[in-house]
């Protein structure tokens, strides 16, 4: 490999390795304090958000690597034309389209990894998502309560805070849960609580010695209720489901489908989701090579606008790929059409770039007036 190679795709790994690190920090930083905040609402379980962000970055990590590849070769490029280190390039004897090259040396081995991710790991990680969702939905209320915090089930319409047992033989110690029903607000207090499973199945959680305050709204009617024994039957939050819930199960389960059975489906909806998969590796392709005439600017002029550009056309991108897999599932697109529309398009964008960049232009005739 020439030495020109060797220092662009040096460079571009180098570029590259920067940027998909500063992604995922920033990725894994807003992914992390959602989950937080998840668990603290009791919508998943605090054990097992280290495992839910793990999943979730394999499922980021392909438009990661197609962003950071975009990035790494646009900045190399455009530091070779600021420093002027193109012009020692071109007296040598070289033009842009030498770029593509090394650029592709660099990109069909991002380009492959990313088909790895998209058509395997992904579906996989999405399946270890939903599962683990799945668990905590199918946990009764009490499962789902950690002593020293208050927690919400059943969309907020209970509310447990609870501490550590007294007693070895108790489940929990001190407990407060407020519930509310068609006809009551109540506030139940107890000094300890623990789970009973009747024979057909049904689970309740019975509190021991308490009180239960219970209030009807809009009207002064108030009663108080003493208890040695007091049972609440418990239910999965599974068992009512809102219609946003319903359709944010059906999107994550046909992300966790395997491809081949997405291949083997005939309909809409699997064949957006195949889009989807083929269409990113083959975009980090295309953004790389379109990397080359974007970055390929006039060391005189100032450089935030170039940059901006590249980014727009860049976003531009991948949400024609998402608006085309919208398309695809409404049955408003063509699969054979929109698997390759998007790509043809910035592929000819890219070879108009390329022809502009590199066409060489006549030189301008000077009129001469006489006196």
């Amino acid at each position: 490999m020439s030495l020109f190679k060797r220092s662009v795709v040096s460079e571009i790994l180098s570029h590259a390795g920067l940027v998909i690190s500063t992604l995922l920090i920033v990725w894994l930083s807003v992914l992390l304090v959602r989950l937080l905040g998840e668990a603290a609402n009791g919508a998943i379980g605090a054990d097992v958000v280290v495992g839910l962000a793990a999943f979730s970055s394999i499922t980021a990590l392909p438009v990661i690597l197609s962003v950071s590849l975009f990035i790494a070769v646009l900045t190399t490029v455009t530091r070779s034309f600021r420093e002027s280190e193109m012009v020692v390039w071109f007296a040598s004897g070289l033009s842009l389209k030498d770029w593509i090259r090394p650029v592709l040396r660099v990109a069909v081995p991002f380009a492959l990894i990313i088909s790895v991710l998209t058509l395997m790991a992904s579906p996989w990680a999405y399946r270890q998502i939903s599962e683990y969702r799945e668990r905590y939905e199918q946990r009764s209320d009490l499962s789902k309560v950690s002593a020293g915090q208050f927690i919400e089930t059943a969309d907020g319409a209970r509310v447990f805070f609870t501490e550590e047992p007294d007693a070895p033989d108790e489940e929990l110690g001190n407990i407060i849960a407020r519930v509310i029903d068609e006809e009551w607000v109540s506030l139940i207090t107890a000094e300890s609580a623990r789970i009973e499973e009747q024979k057909n199945g049904d689970r309740f959680l019975v509190l021991s010695a308490g009180h239960r305050y219970d209030l009807q709204p809009g009207t002064p009617t108030f009663r108080m209720v003493e208890f040695e024994r007091y049972g609440v039957r418990l239910e999965s939050d599974a068992e009512a489901s809102s219609p946003e819930a319903v359709r944010a199960r059906a999107e994550q389960s046909i992300k966790a489908r395997p491809t081949t059975s997405l291949l083997q489906d005939d309909t809409d909806v699997a064949r957006s989701q195949v889009m989807w998969r083929v269409a990113l590796p083959f975009a980090a392709l295309n953004l790389a090579l379109l990397a080359i005439p974007l970055g390929a600017v006039n060391p005189r002029m100032g450089r935030s606008g170039d940059i901006l550009i590249a980014g727009l056309v860049g976003l531009l991108y991948m949400n024609l790929i998402n608006l085309s897999r919208g398309w695809i599932a409404n049955g408003k697109l063509d699969f054979h059409v929109g698997v390759w529309l998007v790509h043809a398009l910035f592929a000819g964008f890219m070879a108009y770039l390329m022809w502009r960049k590199l066409r060489v232009r006549a030189p301008r005739k000077k009129k001469f007036i006489g006196k």
